[in-house]
């Protein structure tokens, strides 16, 4: 399959479209603008699924307040710069955004690897090491390194909240890390 050369217009025509609503001239908007706009936004927020997310309320930015667009102030390319670049900041400074950050789910080996003999948590002293910690950082810690479960699986089997699973998980390595220290 062949690709489609990009449509590009005249930035004056383009205005001129975007000003009388004509829904087609998004599409050539977008086409000519996406790329370098997505990498502003990359810039800001250093993750490509957000900033898709943050690119795609963007245009939907541009196309929803562009007659508040001045053109004797600067160039369109300008001010969807500005558009892009003011969102991504937003997006970075919401609570959401640290929180989810904060909380991303830790990666794990697959259970198969609990299994294999190379690995035995006693070898090292975990087990006897987790019993320093509290109750609820114990019982995460037990069922995502002992048996081998996904923060998502004890959020459902134990019907806890995952930012709560996430929360005691971080935790719990913040101190283990500290326990293991004092060990040397």
């Amino acid at each position: 399959m062949q690709n489609q050369p990009i449509k590009t217009i005249s930035e004056e025509e383009l205005i001129l479209r975007l000003r009388s609503q004509d829904a087609s001239a998004v599409s050539v908007l977008y086409d000519m603008y996406s790329p370098t706009l997505f990498g502003v936004v990359l810039q800001i927020v250093k993750e490509d699924e957000t900033a898709e997310d943050v690119l795609q309320e963007a245009f939907v930015k541009i196309w929803s307040s562009f007659q508040s667009y001045d053109s004797s102030k600067g160039r369109l390319f300008t001010w969807m710069i500005n558009v892009c670049r003011n969102l991504a900041i937003d997006k970075i400074r919401s609570k959401q955004y640290r929180v989810s950050q904060k909380t991303r789910e830790i990666p794990t080996a697959p259970r198969a690897v609990y299994g294999t003999s190379s690995f035995k948590p006693e070898h090292i002293g975990l087990r006897e090491i987790t019993e320093r910690l509290s109750p609820e950082q114990k019982q995460i810690i037990d069922l995502m390194y002992f048996e081998g479960l996904t923060q998502s699986e004890i959020s459902e089997e134990f019907d806890i909240p995952l930012g709560t699973v996430k929360t005691r998980a971080r935790s719990a390595i913040k101190t283990l890390g500290k326990l293991f220290k004092g060990r040397d």
